[in-house]
C-alpha cells in the first residue's frame, strides 16, 4: 500500500470511530473484564456510557478508568430481576431519552460433568445468560428502533460447538443466546437495527482466572486474549458504515495454552 493510501485508510478509520461520538450505550457486565474494557473504550470514542453491573465498588473502578471529560455513569443492577431491568429502562429514558448501543456482556458460568452437576447451577446460568439478555433487549427495543441502534451479544466459542466435556450447561445457554440473536436480527434489520454475536475463546478476565483455578491449571493471562482486544473489535463493528452488517465474529488466542 502506498503511503497516501495508508493515510487515507487511517483517516477513514478515525472518521468511522468518530461516528460513535454522542451515541448512548448501555454495557452490561461492566464491572470487570470484557464489559469493563468495552465501556471504557466506548467512552474514549465519545459515547455516553451507562455501565451496568452488580458490584458497586468495581463499577466505580470502571468509571475511574475513563478519561476526564467523558460521560460514563455506573448503574448497580442485578439484571436477573425484572425490577432492575425496569430501573435501567427508566434511567436511560430519564437521563438520555434514547439508546443507540446495547452490549450484553454479563452472565454466569459453571463447568461440571453431568453426573455431578447441580440443576440449580443450570437454572442460575439460564436466568443470567438467556432470560436476562432476552428480557433486557425486549424492554429496550422501542428506544433501539427509534435510534436505528445496534445490539451486540458477547457470546462464547461454546456457543458454536460443545464438543468438550463438562461444559453442557453453559454451552446450552450460549447456543440459546445465539438463537436469540439470529432470530432477532431477522426481526429488526428492517428497522435499521444491526445485531452481532461475538464468540470469544479464552480471555484474560477474573472469570477465566477462576475457571483455571477450578481446573487446577496454571493461569497465564499473557497467553490469552485481552479484554481490550475484544473492545477493539466491538468498536470497529459498531463504527462500520451502515451499508453493511457484521453478524458473527469468532475470536481466540493466537498462542494456544490449552
Amino acid at each position: 500500500m502506498e503511503p497516501r493510501d495508508l493515510s487515507a485508510a487511517v483517516s477513514m478509520r478515525r472518521s468511522e470511530e468518530a461516528s460513535l461520538a454522542g451515541s448512548v450505550a448501555l454495557v452490561t457486565g461492566a464491572s470487570s473484564g470484557v464489559g469493563r474494557a468495552i465501556a471504557v473504550s466506548l467512552a474514549h470514542y465519545g459515547a455516553f456510557v451507562c455501565a451496568a453491573g452488580r458490584n458497586r465498588k468495581r463499577l466505580g473502578e470502571t468509571i475511574a478508568q475513563t478519561e476526564p471529560g467523558t460521560l460514563a455513569i455506573p448503574f448497580q443492577a442485578d439484571l436477573t430481576l425484572d425490577a432492575s431491568i425496569n430501573q435501567v429502562d427508566e434511567l436511560l429514558r430519564k437521563e438520555f431519552a434514547r439508546l443507540d448501543i446495547l452490549v450484553h456482556s454479563s452472565g454466569s458460568i459453571q463447568h461440571s460433568p453431568m453426573a455431578s452437576a447441580h440443576l440449580e447451577d443450570l437454572d442460575r446460568q439460564y436466568t443470567a445468560d438467556v432470560r436476562a439478555p432476552y428480557a433486557l433487549t425486549k424492554a429496550l427495543l422501542p428506544m433501539l428502533k427509534a435510534s436505528r441502534g445496534q445490539i451486540i451479544f458477547i457470546n462464547s466459542s461454546l456457543g458454536l460447538t460443545a464438543q468438550r466435556p463438562e461444559v453442557g450447561q453453559f454451552a446450552a445457554t450460549q447456543h440459546a443466546m445465539k438463537a436469540i440473536a439470529d432470530s432477532l436480527r431477522q426481526e429488526v434489520n428492517a428497522d435499521g437495527i444491526r445485531v452481532m454475536s461475538l464468540f470469544l475463546g479464552r480471555t484474560a478476565t477474573p472469570r477465566q482466572e477462576r475457571l483455571y483455578r477450578e481446573e487446577g491449571r496454571v493461569y497465564q493471562p499473557e497467553l490469552l486474549m485481552q479484554p481490550e482486544d475484544v473492545a477493539e473489535v466491538v468498536v470497529c463493528a459498531l463504527a462500520l458504515p451502515r451499508t453493511a452488517e457484521i453478524t458473527d465474529v469468532s475470536m481466540r488466542p493466537l498462542t494456544k495454552s490449552y
